[in-house]
């Protein structure tokens, strides 16, 4: 018998045990679950260097940019459970104008408690529309939320002959995003619970897997014993209620309901979602992913108004966002 010995012996040795080349780490490692948060860190530094003396890293700047992400962030929470389980609502942001408007109205006749039971009706009645036509008659979720978009904003438009209503009631103005829980700004402690009890239910209850698993394989879901339409209603349900709490919020912040209020928020929060990390195609998803993205939408609106740009720069921005958001999804 004969040993090897010299430089083919040194090639074909087994590497120590429990010990990796740092090639091997880099090769297995999937940027794409973190590229939401390198894309912020990057983006951050960026707006810090360029944007100093503008006064983008005071204290009340880094407030507003939480301020401006919180209501997004409350909508694209809903948003996720729905593109999770492989579906679109393109009606959140009518909702919410509605939601205001509606809340806006029934404060001055039945107080608090009736304003927000009727901006959560809005949600409910909405949502229930939706989910009804997309689990029980199998309508495209794009199609009938696209539809529902465009009613809930000529509606709100209707009954408030396109005039805001003012609300006067100082106390929901405080609760609802107006004023501050001690030192923390209302705005960010709604965004915190609905982002934590969000991600809690998404990763650690039955109803979450439920969502991933219609999203991922709806046949196999559906030989699993899941009721595939059944959580289809109820995240489209879902996303509405949630919609027209952000409603309430901008009623709350902006002391008024309007139906101008949340448009254009559907292709924010979509773009949150998608850049978070949830899969476009359903199956995956992330709460605390799509609060990275809603800070990062807001975090490059605010930079993109420091440096001056106007309006339609700024739409040109976020159009491109929505763009990478779409390109950088992928079946998991």
């Amino acid at each position: 018998m004969s040993t090897t010995t010299g430089p083919e012996a040194t090639e074909t040795s087994p590497a120590p045990s429990g010990r990796r080349a740092p090639g091997s780490l880099l090769a297995g490692l999937d940027w794409r679950r973190y590229i939401i948060y390198i894309g912020f860190v990057v983006v951050f530094i960026a707006f810090s260097v360029t944007l100093r003396d503008q006064g983008f890293l005071s204290q009340n700047n880094v407030l507003n940019i939480f301020r401006q992400a919180a209501t997004i962030s409350v909508i694209a929470v809903g948003m996720t459970f729905v593109i999770a389980s492989a579906e679109i609502d393109l009606s959140v942001g009518s909702v919410a104008g509605l939601a205001s408007v509606c809340t806006a109205m029934a404060i001055p006749e039945w107080g608090i408690v009736g304003g927000v039971v009727a901006g959560l009706a809005v949600g409910a009645a909405v949502g229930a529309i939706n989910g009804g036509l997309v689990a029980m008659l199998n309508i495209p979720s794009f199609l009938v939320t696209l539809g529902m978009m465009g009613i809930a904003a000529g509606v709100a438009q209707w009954i408030t002959s396109s005039a805001p209503k003012p609300i006067l009631n100082d106390t929901y103005n405080l609760i609802f995003g107006g004023g501050n829980f001690g030192p923390i700004p209302g705005l960010l402690v709604w965004m915190a619970v609905f982002v934590a009890i969000g991600s809690v239910v998404l990763a650690k209850t039955r109803f979450g897997r439920q969502v991933l698993a219609t999203g991922g394989n709806r046949t196999a879901a559906e030989f699993s014993g899941v009721r595939t339409k059944r959580i289809k209603f109820q995240v489209m349900l879902l996303a509405s209620i949630v919609a027209s709490v952000a409603g309430m919020l901008y009623a709350g912040r902006l002391q008024s309901g309007r139906f101008q209020w949340g448009a254009g928020d559907e292709l924010s929060a979509i773009a949150a979602v998608i850049l978070g990390g949830t899969s476009l195609f359903g199956g995956a998803g992330t709460v605390i992913g799509t609060l990275f993205g809603s800070l990062l939408i807001s975090l490059i609106n605010n930079g993109l108004i420091l440096a001056g740009l106007d309006t339609s720069q700024q739409q040109v921005v976020r159009g491109a966002i929505i763009i990478l958001a779409v390109a950088l999804a992928r079946r998991k």
